[in-house]
């Protein structure tokens, strides 16, 4: 799988040799204060700093590209370049409002695919383990979706339904942690309805036969034993040799064991 440094490369081929007279004389801490120069002395010198590493600098430079030469064709790569830059340093939140002021000044360039694809991924970068708050996860994965809804062709797409595989997989986590909290507490009805949220928009992810299991617990404490052995049956059709099942079998056998006989 390609990374956005190397998919960015292919994406803009911007390595024009420009002239850079001027740089070394110009590197210092005052890089981006505003001192007119002309757009090829600027844009290398933003490149410059790429190259040896130093985004955080790369993409402030970039920006003044944009602002001292807004109407310079180099101003509609610098908007980009600098999304990238902002990225490489792990500065996401710039990541992305630059990326997005390309796409709303640009929307049918032809990098607008990877534009998009730089803002799915600084909000992938943000995304917490799963007891922290998943908003961030649900930004990217609306902007993985929004990728692949409009773009669906590009060379970012399949590396975006990789990534929603796992993403999906972290909000089930998620779903399923909330759900033992409730069980815990003894609040059988929100586990149900957390459960039922993994197995009715998660079902291809690996918390589905769990959940299973935990709706069948939770049904069973609700005192509802039909609904009990409906989950223990979808689950012994579908994993049939996990741990899960056997310990729903094993549940509904001592709850309802006339009906765990003819579901056997």
């Amino acid at each position: 799988m390609l990374k956005p440094n190397r998919l960015f490369l292919l994406a803009l081929s911007v390595a024009v040799v420009l002239p850079a007279a001027g740089c070394a004389r110009n590197r210092t801490k005052a890089d981006t204060a505003y001192v007119a120069r002309d757009v090829n002395t600027l844009y290398a010198l933003a490149k410059s700093r790429l190259d040896r590493g130093d985004y955080a600098q790369a993409a402030k430079i970039f920006d003044e590209v944009e602002r001292q030469h807004p109407y310079s064709v180099w101003a509609r790569r610098a908007q980009l370049m600098s999304a990238f830059s902002y990225y490489m340093a792990k500065t996401y939140p710039d990541a992305i409002s630059s990326a997005q002021r390309f796409l709303t000044i640009h929307p049918g360039n032809k990098d607008a695919p990877y534009a998009n694809y730089l803002i799915a991924m600084s909000y992938y970068n943000q995304i917490g383990d799963v007891t922290r708050d998943q908003k961030i996860t649900v930004q990217s994965s609306d902007a993985f979706n929004e990728l692949i809804r409009r773009y669906p062709e590009s060379r970012y797409a399949a590396d975006a339904r990789l990534k929603l595989d796992l993403i999906n997989d972290q909000l089930a986590g998620k779903e399923m942690e909330v759900g033992r909290y409730y069980q815990r507490a003894g609040n059988w009805l929100a586990s149900v309805n957390r459960f039922r949220e993994v197995v009715d928009k998660y079902q291809t992810t690996t918390h589905t036969p769990e959940a299973l299991m935990r709706l069948t617990e939770s049904y069973l404490a609700l005192g509802t034993p039909d609904e009990a052995l409906k989950s223990a049956a979808v689950l012994g059709r579908n994993y049939p040799g996990t741990v899960w099942y056997q310990r729903a079998y094993a549940l509904v056998q001592r709850h309802a064991p006339n009906a765990a006989r003819q579901a056997a």
